[in-house]
């Protein structure tokens, strides 16, 4: 059955102030337009709620023992619109993304610069995890959206490729590969390598596409994360292999980075986002924001 709530509305606001004018001023409606409400409801409920002469406005005994559950239904439905509400300004006020480390540790902040000058009231909360758990984040909600690898292939998932960023050698700029246009991996046989744990989403790019040859180098130390692999390789423990990205954006001075050749590999970066699910205002402004930045970064 369909509920009047603007029938109900009209009901409670007549018999409350016992006037057709002072209801109708109060809901900003003329009173014809009032008067055709409380017609309505009335006709709905087949039962006659007011008695209105030229000089008395009255309740039926219907319309006194239906004003009590009027006056709840229209309460609870206030209530319930106020937590709603609240929920809503709540959400408007954060925002949470997800973002791999290797994007977030050096793009990330200067996008977020930009965003709080024109959202300064919007918390940002950013979940800097790895491609499983990223996609995770975004799939139960915690995460309006990631920016990440396009690696999934999940239903509930949309996933938009934004660009292709390269690997490339780390090395002092005082080291003899500095200059060069471009290294093969070959020339790295019996080098000193740094390199990242399996568990980095890096670590398993460069293994896949290496295959055996990678065996051939001599990784001589390994880092959890690539800032402290990047930290290694400022420190002349070795050379070191990154997401061009992280480098450009993250790198300390006095490295250098040199495109690395047969083969070149590369991670193909992008947007991820529940499939139907639309983001708020902020929200989208900030993705909007990130596509912009991505490809000049």
């Amino acid at each position: 059955m369909r509920i009047d709530f603007l029938g109900l509305e009209a009901f409670l606001n007549i018999a409350e102030l016992g006037s057709f004018h002072q209801a109708a001023a109060r809901l900003n409606l003329s009173q014809t337009a009032l008067s055709h409400r409380m017609k309505k409801l009335e006709e709905d409920l087949g039962l006659l709620l007011l008695v209105r002469t030229t000089r008395q406005l009255s309740l039926t005994p219907a319309g006194v023992e239906f004003l009590p559950t009027a006056r709840k239904v229209i309460g609870d439905l206030t209530l319930s619109f106020d937590s709603l509400r609240e929920q809503g300004r709540r959400h408007q006020e954060q925002i949470v993304i997800g973002c791999l480390p290797t994007i977030a540790v050096g793009f990330l902040p200067r996008v977020l610069r930009t965003f709080a000058d024109q959202f300064p009231k919007v918390q940002v909360k950013v979940i800097d995890n790895s491609v499983v758990e990223l996609a995770e984040a975004v799939r139960s909600g915690a995460a309006a959206f990631a920016v990440t690898l396009m690696s999934t292939t999940a239903w509930d998932l949309e996933a938009r490729q934004l660009f292709k960023d390269s690997f490339v050698l780390l090395c002092p700029d005082e080291h003899r590969f500095a200059k060069a246009a471009s290294i093969n991996w070959s020339q790295l046989e019996g080098i000193p390598l740094v390199r990242t744990s399996p568990r980095s989403g890096i670590r398993n790019l460069i293994d896949t596409a290496l295959g055996s040859r990678r065996e051939t180098l001599h990784w001589h130390y390994e880092a959890q994360h690539i800032s402290t692999a990047i930290a290694m390789v400022q420190a002349g423990l070795g050379l070191g292999v990154a997401p061009r990205l992280a480098f450009d954006l993250a790198g300390p001075p006095g490295l250098v980075h040199v495109p690395l050749r047969n083969p070149t590999i590369t991670r193909s970066v992008g947007l991820l986002q529940k499939s139907g699910l639309p983001l708020t205002t902020a929200g989208q402004a900030l993705q909007d924001l990130i596509i912009q930045a991505l490809p000049r970064a």
